[in-house]
């Protein structure tokens, strides 16, 4: 695989951050599961993750703003 082929671009999940006014930081905290810093800017900034990766970013997510989002409303690629 190619580095252009893992790099998809600014992700949905950068504009939700912003819009719910969060930061990874709080994405971090809102995790029960291992979650870092680099995952969630790899993730915001479209970076190649893996489902397990996405999957945990979401979690996090809906925990931090108490919502119920999918996949597709985070990432436009599918692992």
């Amino acid at each position: 695989m190619n580095e252009e082929s893992r790099d998809h671009g600014p992700q949905p999940l950068a504009a939700l951050l912003a819009r719910h006014e969060l930061s990874p930081t709080d994405l971090v905290r809102a995790s029960k599961e291992q979650l870092t810093h680099k995952m969630v800017a790899r993730a915001a900034k479209g970076r190649q993750l893996t489902g397990n990766t996405m999957g945990k970013v979401l979690r996090a997510l809906n925990a931090a703003t108490q919502s119920t989002c999918d996949l597709h409303d985070l990432f436009n690629y599918k692992p």
